[in-house]
């Protein structure tokens, strides 16, 4: 009985090493290795490696002769099906997202690119004395599905949150500080029905690339991310 513990035990042990070990690790938590602009060939002013922290941040973003966004990309390789994880904070009022299946050569990365949405949900309206609509909130997919506001719970600005997406041609998820928020078939009769009605009309390759690099989004306010990992699937 003992030995036949122990062979569990090793066993368990192998299987959790191995699980582990499927994760690649995006950022280093030292460099910015791997990562630089969108149609770019270096990473854009304000974005640095910070205690641990991939960040961008306004105060530091010089002017330049930088050419182009300040979206950024994983360049080392491109994923299909995967599960990926982050950690994230917005500065108040923030705004960003994570795009996936990410091509190079559009304007910006979601022309083509689903995204998961980053926004300070909590102040973002009133700093803007505008109104968000769920398709704009916090783990939608970007102009497509919203998360489910019932279960949403975002922490404020300045504070961790967890994201994770989980992506296969049968199903879609999107989780938020460990709830599951958004759930939805990709390239579905329903899939194609609200890309060819809503935001995504008049963008014909929005959607349709099955593979590609993922990106971070700026859109000119604070934000750090750590922990950025995928596996695939």
């Amino acid at each position: 009985m003992k030995f036949f513990l122990s062979v569990l035990f090793v066993l368990v042990g192998l299987t959790s090493c191995n699980q582990e070990s499927e994760w690649i690790y995006l950022f280093d938590g030292e460099t910015t290795n791997g990562w630089r602009g969108y149609n770019a060939e270096v990473m854009p002013p304000g974005w640095t490696a910070t205690e641990g922290t991939l960040t961008f941040n306004t105060e530091n973003r010089l002017e330049s002769e930088y050419i182009g966004g300040r979206d950024i990309i994983y360049e080392n390789e491109e994923f299909e099906n995967f599960e990926f994880y982050v950690e994230w904070k917005l500065g108040e009022g923030g705004n960003s997202g994570i795009l996936y299946h990410v091509k190079e050569g559009y304007n910006a990365p979601y022309e083509a690119s689903p995204e998961y949405q980053l926004i300070d949900d909590l102040k973002w309206g009133e700093i803007n004395n505008a109104t968000l609509d769920n398709w704009q909130k916090t783990a939608a997919d970007y102009g497509m599905y919203e998360a489910d506001q019932n279960l949403v719970i975002i922490k404020p600005s300045g504070e961790w949150n967890t994201t994770r997406i989980i992506f296969t041609p049968s199903k879609v998820e999107h989780w938020l500080n460990g709830k599951l928020v958004v759930s939805f078939v990709p390239w579905s009769d329903d899939w194609n029905k609200r890309k060819s009605s809503g935001k995504w009309k008049d963008f014909p390759d929005y959607g349709k690339h099955k593979k590609g690099f993922i990106a971070l989004q700026d859109h000119d306010s604070p934000l750090s991310f750590r922990e950025i990992k995928i596996r695939k699937l």
